[in-house]
């Protein structure tokens, strides 16, 4: 089960998406499945089938959105967190070899493998959750056993030349 925690830049971000697919790409889909509706048969209509398929996917989406924004709840900063790694912190991890990792510890609706946002409940996370700089963590990940150091912990992201 997915931890119902997000951060508040990651809920508005959902609730923008629900509110594009709602207001804009519900209604853009519909008139062309219409539109396609209106040019005979049905059963041999390419158009029409795949706007169908798409207001059934955005159908879904809606209703995912919907009901993950009732229960999500948002963890704001604070601080008392301060100097140690906790929901929302960006936290530089060096491993053994020397290799440097830099991620942010987030909600599952947030994941984002491009821009390092690890969900919370993932085992590199688990391990770090309350840990502080210069501490060891051993994560036990599906590809093995790993030991990494905190190097450092904070609340806002790093900047590109650190």
């Amino acid at each position: 089960m997915k931890s119902p925690l997000i951060t508040r830049a990651g809920k508005e971000t959902l609730e923008q998406e629900l509110q594009y697919l709602w207001q804009v790409k519900r209604p853009e889909v519909t008139q062309a499945v219409s539109e396609a509706a209106a040019l005979g048969d049905r059963s041999e209509n390419a158009e029409y089938k795949e706007g169908k398929r798409q207001l059934r996917e955005i159908d879904r989406r809606i209703r995912y959105l919907s009901k993950r924004l009732e229960i999500l709840k948002v963890v704001d900063y604070s601080a008392e967190q301060e100097g140690k790694a906790f929901f929302g912190a960006w936290v530089e991890l060096e491993s053994e070899e020397g290799e440097i990792l830099h991620c942010r510890i987030v909600g599952a609706d947030e994941i984002d493998t491009k821009n390092k946002h690890i969900t919370i409940d993932s085992p590199m996370a688990k391990a770090m959750i309350g840990r502080q700089v210069d501490d060891e963590i051993v994560v036990n990940a599906p590809s093995g056993r790993r030991i990494w150091y905190i190097n450092k912990i904070q609340y806002q992201p790093f900047s590109d030349d650190e």
